[in-house]
């Protein structure tokens, strides 16, 4: 199972979509590092282990866990990630929402979110993974998609993008159905769980089911150290950040989204022929549902044009 990023990435995104796995007092530093990180560039390895309230041990055990080599590497990391943070215009717009914004405040927080959601999640994106997952996709005889909650939007997107492409793909957000669909799968299929979190106790369940049952399985998940992870063949994460009027927000279904794209396209060109004609017959499908249509589907030119 592979799940690390093929690109670089800021270290602060791998510190979010790791701190849920870490120790508890590794846990603290990460806080100390993401709370300031242009400060922690500049401290020194003994005031980073005070302000976390722990050792220079664990702050050492800290950079290691988050696949740094040492205390001066994350220096390094950070002070680097904070200059190319500083020349961004939008900069001042990262911070959370807060109960006094304004709503132009408020647009632009929300807009600054979403756009980096989509940026960092490119940047960390494992591309030889995404790859074997659009292959196990592209062969599979039937893909189940699990996702509960927000997470059922980005689901039934990923059915809704398959069938135009004349690919079965059922999308679950019962879990009941979820389950029983799950135990009928086979060593020919490819089962999807979404979970933001990673941690959705009926996603997991599902695709430990298919699991059992032979199928291909792929997680997509902010934290790829999450129980998810342990369930998957696959992972495939993103990198959104989830605030204090933002959990189950946009970012992080847009995350999940930016991520089934590319995984729809690459299936597409592996069926490019079938999937051309499949996308052009379900447009005609519905073309006459669209006002202004002629009864044959065609769109009705304006007079004098």
């Amino acid at each position: 199972m592979s799940t690390e990023s093929t690109a670089d990435s800021s270290p602060l995104v791998k510190i979010r979509s790791l701190l849920p796995g870490l120790a508890r007092a590794e846990q603290r530093v990460a806080k100390v590092v993401l709370d300031n990180p242009a400060t922690v560039a500049h401290r020194s390895i003994t005031e980073v282990a005070e302000a976390a309230g722990t050792s220079e041990t664990t702050v050492t055990r800290f950079c290691k866990a988050i696949g740094v080599g040492g205390y001066p590497e994350l220096r390094i990391a950070l002070a680097a990630d904070t200059a190319r943070t500083s020349m961004r215009p939008d900069r001042d717009l990262g911070g959370d929402i807060g109960p006094g914004d304004d709503l132009r405040q408020v647009v632009g927080k929300v807009a600054f979110a979403d756009a980096r959601a989509v940026e960092e999640t490119a940047e960390q994106l494992n591309v030889e993974t995404l790859e074997a997952v659009v292959e196990a996709v592209a062969g599979a005889g039937r893909v189940d998609v699990y996702g509960f909650g927000a997470s059922a939007f980005v689901a039934f997107d990923l059915q809704q993008k398959l069938h135009r492409i004349g690919r079965t793909c059922f999308a679950w957000n019962d879990t009941h159905i979820a389950l029983t669909s799950a135990a009928v799968l086979t060593e020919a299929d490819v089962a999807v769980g979404i979970s933001h979190t990673g941690s959705t106790s009926e996603t997991v369940e599902a695709l430990r089911v298919a699991k059992e049952h032979g199928a291909t399985t792929v997680a997509l998940t902010n934290f790829p150290r999450s129980p998810i992870s342990e369930v998957a063949d696959h992972v495939l994460t993103t990198a959104a950040r989830e605030t204090t009027f933002r959990s189950g927000a946009m970012a992080s279904r847009i995350a999940q989204l930016t991520v089934i794209d590319c995984l729809f396209i690459g299936v597409a060109q592996r069926h490019v022929d079938s999937a051309k004609s499949a996308l052009e017959a379900t447009y005609d499908a519905v073309s006459g549902h669209r006002l202004g249509a002629r009864p044959d589907g065609r769109r009705r030119r304006e007079s004098g044009k």
